[in-house]
């Protein structure tokens, strides 16, 4: 299998400098100092795992012999759709969100994982199958909006309704440009079927301080006032600088049931 890129392993992460070893692990704690003062942080450290939850979290996305991670199977429809026999989270957002890209960073540490990134937006045409050994299943959905398949729609609704295994769905916003009018429509799915979601900022290594945190402030208000299924705290990821994979790989494990406690830092 191909080497797993830098900073793909908490190990290498904990060697840096303090400042930078938040900023990549805490990515959103790393902006709390750019606030106007008073301003309330409780939504940025809400899920603040220590050192040991993140090194069991780690631990899941790292194959072994005894312990493969692998593609499991494509479906189009959910008869086709493998049987829901362990936790499951998905993965949804926009096409050219960054969907696949996350994905493959999630699970760098087992490079046999093949996790296709298209060049072309709206490639993602079917729901993918990952198995996490005995433990979890991630399902990476087709991408909505440009593009996006007739039956996109019915799928994904389908899924959401019928998979009772599904314990939290990832919904990946593009950190450069914030929720978009398509990100709303998925967030009224979401709501309107009680599905328990959480808002995941991707790109941001591409966007300045700036306007990231105007994004974020704006995004955590329209959570906090306008939905009800929604995780209060974002999580922030760059797959190119592994920024906030390793705090979402420690919550993926947290909501998939196998990381009973998280001790906090």
């Amino acid at each position: 299998g191909r080497a797993p890129p830098p900073l793909a392993a908490l190990s290498q992460v904990l060697r840096l400098e303090r400042s930078r070893r938040t900023a990549i692990v805490f990515p959103l704690q790393k902006l709390e100092r750019y606030l106007a003062p008073g301003t309330d942080t409780a939504r940025f450290r809400l899920f603040q795992p220590g050192l040991a939850a993140l090194q069991r979290a780690e631990a899941l996305f790292r194959s072994d012999r005894r312990h493969p991670i692998d593609y499991v199977s494509s479906a189009v429809r959910m008869d086709h759709a493998p049987p829901p026999a362990l936790p499951e989270v998905c993965f949804i957002g926009r096409s050219n969100v960054g969907k696949s890209s996350l994905i493959r960073a999630l699970f760098s540490l087992a490079p046999e994982v093949e996790v296709r990134v298209s060049k072309t937006p709206g490639h993602t045409k079917k729901m993918n199958f990952f198995k996490v050994g005995k433990y979890f299943t991630l399902v990476d959905m087709p991408g909505y909006g440009y593009r996006a398949p007739q039956d996109f729609a019915e799928m994904v609704e389908a899924y959401l309704q019928e998979r009772r295994n599904l314990k939290r769905t990832f919904l990946l916003v593009d950190g450069v440009v914030g929720l978009q009018k398509t990100d709303h429509i998925a967030v009224e799915m979401l709501e309107e079927f009680g599905i328990p979601y959480v808002m995941v900022l991707t790109k941001i290594d591409r966007v300045s301080r700036g306007m990231l945190l105007k994004n974020v402030l704006e995004i955590q208000e329209f959570v906090k006032e306008s939905t009800q299924g929604c995780f209060p705290q974002l999580f922030l990821v760059s797959s190119v600088e592994f920024s906030g994979v390793h705090l979402l790989r420690c919550f993926v494990a947290h909501v998939t049931g196998n990381l009973p406690t998280v001790e906090a830092s």
